[in-house]
């Protein structure tokens, strides 16, 4: 009696899907990531049928015109509908291990499904170093990597929307580094006053950054990501304290809310634990964290190709490989201001924090 085999190459197609399906659920930002345009991270799949290395992000500004009443006319006092984009660019990412002899003898199934645990928490890792990076970075540029005068300029375009330490005031003129400087270990802490202040922050600037809706709910929402030390010193703000004790039962049903996250005044506060510190740059060399209060369409996500796995074999069949590897792109969408398409780029959906960030002694 003949019996049938599934072919080697579904059974590799169905280990990718599991993969990535996997992969998504696991993802720390997964609550926030979404295809329509009131997620904080709006994904875009159309190069995974499409070819191209960018995708283009569209903004309508709102119309800010009175309007035309009674018997006046309209015609010729229409008003101008501006447009602006932010392409998000797509690139290769992978990484692979080897297996010697020892696991010959397993199929390259198996082989992956060995490999696996450790491919998955690459990938996710690098997803969220890729977004971290992103929320952080200085019209395009990683935020280590930006020069002091890109910050300034970039404070220059946005600074409706960045708050150093508790005070609107601290910002020094724009000038980035003294701003910073401005930031000391007993005033500019992330308190309840100050997280409300930033909120109030991202709902005036021009244009002013949208929360989003929880689904089945109509109360709005801002997620704040807080690097660890500066989450710690709201974690233990008496107000805060006082606010928490019935969180848990009242956020249950709220996609955005986990275990161990602060809800404040419609803030969702996060603690991202690779969020870093800026050494140094406060008041008294103090280090300073960063925490980023984001809304609808804060990041763009483009997918042209999702995980894929693939097999080698080396050193004359002594050593098995095998590899991850996907096409995809994340930035911080930032939309022009001024009189070009991309001309004075503010943070879109971001607003963006800076607090004392003391190490625990």
């Amino acid at each position: 009696m003949a019996e049938t085999n599934a072919a080697t190459g579904l059974v590799v197609e169905q280990w990718d899907d599991k993969f990535f399906r996997e992969y998504i659920q696991e993802s720390p930002f997964k609550a926030a990531m979404g295809t329509g345009e009131t997620s904080i991270i709006q994904v875009k799949e159309n190069l995974t049928t499409k070819k191209g290395n960018q995708i283009n992000y569209a903004l309508v500004n709102r119309l800010t015109n009175s309007g035309v009443t009674g018997n006046g006319t309209l015609e010729g006092n229409e008003e101008d509908l501006t447009s602006r984009s932010h392409g998000v660019t797509v690139t290769t990412r992978r990484n692979g291990v080897r297996v010697d002899e020892e696991e010959e003898q397993k199929s390259a199934i198996s082989l992956r499904n060995a490999a696996k645990p450790t491919l998955m928490d690459w990938a996710m890792e690098d997803q969220r170093d890729l977004i971290i990076e992103a929320l952080g970075s200085i019209n395009g540029t990683a935020y280590a990597s930006a020069s002091e005068a890109n910050k300034d300029a970039w404070l220059v375009d946005n600074s409706d929307r960045v708050l150093f330490g508790a005070a609107v005031g601290n910002n020094a003129s724009n000038d980035h580094s003294a701003a910073l400087a401005q930031i000391d270990s007993t005033n500019d802490t992330l308190t309840a006053s100050a997280l409300s202040l930033l909120k109030r922050i991202a709902l005036t600037a021009s244009p002013k950054i949208k929360p989003i809706r929880v689904a089945g709910g109509n109360r709005r929402y801002f997620v704040a990501y807080a690097n660890p030390r500066v989450f710690r010193d709201l974690k233990n703000d008496s107000t805060i304290i006082q606010a928490q004790r019935d969180v848990v039962i009242r956020e249950q049903n709220n996609k955005l809310f986990e275990g161990g996250d602060l809800v404040w005044d419609g803030i969702v506060v996060k603690e991202v634990d690779d969020i870093g510190v800026i050494s140094g740059v406060g008041g008294s060399s103090i280090d300073v964290g960063p925490i980023y209060l984001c809304g609808a369409q804060a990041l763009g996500f483009a997918w042209a190709k999702r995980w894929r796995t693939t097999t080698e074999v080396f050193d004359y069949g002594f050593k098995h490989g095998c590899a991850v590897s996907a096409m995809y792109g994340v930035e911080k969408l930032t939309f022009g201001s001024g009189l070009g398409d991309t001309d004075d780029l503010k943070d879109h959906g971001v607003a963006t924090g800076f607090f004392a960030a003391v190490a625990d002694s």
